[in-house]
């Protein structure tokens, strides 16, 4: 199944990705910026050495020689006499005697003649040469021996003669690629800072969100005095305050159903009594009655047994449900389990383990007990029998077993047992722990969770039922 993506996760990647398209944009301008500038700056500085060169060559060749006297730059062509050429050695000594700083090589092309240092002429193509003797300057990237170049050609003097410098690029191309890695790995890493902002501003942001989800848990359990305490926060404000008094009307509506329930419940004791007397002297007097008459009375006996199990539990859930906050007092757990379990058994089903012996809670004992008589007596009634009560160290520290002889829960149910007349599943056979009156399920985790702990039904190893109630304890 694909995962869905949170709020906090889409915050936090937008920020990401906000972050890699700045710092992507950031750095293609920078690459174009510097890298044309890094670029042109190399073709100027090639330019001006060979333009340097070549002054130097063409001052050599023609200064001392022509009629009019000295001719120290190239746009002062000699034009009132006779240049006398220079000798093929002389030229190649000036081409040597010439400074390179960047290892480029040099070509010379006077008198029909090429003159080099580390190059060849072949190296030079056709309609650049041509452009340069023709009286051009010309610069151009070529490859040369399988590395790039830039090849830079300036006239020297007379038509057909003309100076190249061939000035290596891989320097330019190490600076441009350690510059294109920076930048590459400077988006990355700010794409990953980017996440690491929306996380933290995700968390921040959503703290308020995060406080709401818990208040609301927190009502849902039943803890309906969960209120938020952002009612100042400008923005937070009137959520918080629509919270609070939704939340103060339930807690009122519940409390009035509960109030309700326990006048009703308190109310119809006094009849039911009575009924349950008067049932009582009729079963008394049972074999006086006509034969077709016993087996409707029987049926109408446990009706009314049922009824008064309902009316009790009413009054149990009302009272929870009121406020009662009831009293807590340090009780030995182990020996309080013993003596509700045995009592609602009718006998001794108890294992107390040694390091449980000694552990004590605060705790409401009415409470506590009536947790270990329902447990048991659902065994005992629904469920084939209590096949043991275990209490051992563990967990939150202590742990109680109540296994049973039944057929066991089913797993989709074992949450709705605990809901106020929970029912199974529909299509599924009926669950024996639900025969009762719907409600002892219910009270037991109610209790539980008062006393901050928890229960589950889970499956016992022999086969049936086995509740496990995870309480807070300690030591003596």
């Amino acid at each position: 199944m694909r995962r869905r993506f949170g709020l906090r996760d889409r915050v936090m990647l937008a920020y990401g990705l906000l972050a890699l398209g700045l710092s992507g944009v950031l750095a293609l301008v920078t690459w174009s910026v510097v890298s044309n500038y890094l670029t042109n700056q190399r073709i100027s500085s090639a330019i001006v050495e060979t333009t340097d060169n070549a002054n130097t060559l063409h001052y050599g060749l023609y200064g001392l020689t022509s009629s009019c006297g000295p001719v120290r730059r190239l746009d002062q062509e000699p034009n009132c006499g006779t240049v006398v050429p220079q000798s093929p050695a002389m030229v190649m000594d000036l081409v040597e005697a010439l400074p390179s700083t960047d290892s480029a090589a040099m070509l010379m092309h006077y008198d029909g003649a090429w003159y080099t240092m580390s190059a060849k002429a072949s190296d030079i193509p056709a309609d650049m040469a041509e452009s340069a003797q023709g009286g051009v300057k010309v610069d151009r990237r070529i490859v040369v021996g399988g590395d790039e170049v830039l090849a830079v050609g300036v006239p020297v003097g007379r038509p057909g003669e003309a100076f190249f410098e061939l000035h290596p690029l891989n320097r330019l191309d190490n600076t441009l690629r350690t510059l294109k890695l920076t930048l590459i790995l400077a988006a990355i890493v700010t794409a990953l800072l980017g996440l690491a902002v929306g996380r933290l501003a995700s968390t921040v942001a959503l703290r308020p969100l995060a406080k709401l989800t818990q208040v609301a848990a927190a009502v849902a359990r039943g803890r309906l005095d969960a209120r938020l305490e952002a009612e100042n926060d400008p923005d937070l404000g009137g959520l918080a305050r629509s919270f609070n008094q939704t939340a103060a009307a339930l807690e009122k509506r519940v409390i009035a159903d509960a109030r309700f329930a326990g006048d009703v419940s308190h109310e119809l004791r006094t009849p039911l009594m009575t009924m349950m007397n008067s049932m009582q002297l009729i079963q008394n007097h049972r074999l006086e009655l006509p034969t077709s008459v016993r087996e409707p009375v029987e049926l109408l006996g446990d009706d009314l047994d049922r009824f008064r199990q309902l009316v009790v539990d009413l009054l149990e859930i009302s009272r929870d449900d009121g406020g009662d906050q009831g009293s807590r007092e340090l009780v030995r757990i182990g020996d309080l389990v013993r003596a509700a379990a045995d009592a609602t058994a009718g006998r001794e089903i108890t294992e107390v383990a040694p390091d449980a012996a000694d552990l004590t809670m605060d705790a409401d004992k009415r409470r506590l007990e009536r947790v270990i008589a329902n447990l048991v007596d659902n065994a005992e009634q629904h469920a084939g029998g209590c096949k043991g009560v275990l209490v051992q160290a563990g967990g939150k520290g202590v742990v109680i077993h109540v296994d049973d002889a039944g057929p066991g829960i089913p797993e989709a149910d074992r949450d709705r047992i605990f809901e106020r007349f929970g029912r199974g599943t529909p299509g599924t056979p009926p669950n024996p722990h639900r025969t009762g009156t719907g409600l002892g399920l219910a009270i037991v985790a109610r209790h539980v969770e008062w006393h901050h702990g928890t229960i589950q039904a889970t499956s016992r190893p022999e086969g049936g039922a086995r509740f496990i109630i995870d309480l807070p304890a300690k030591n003596p």
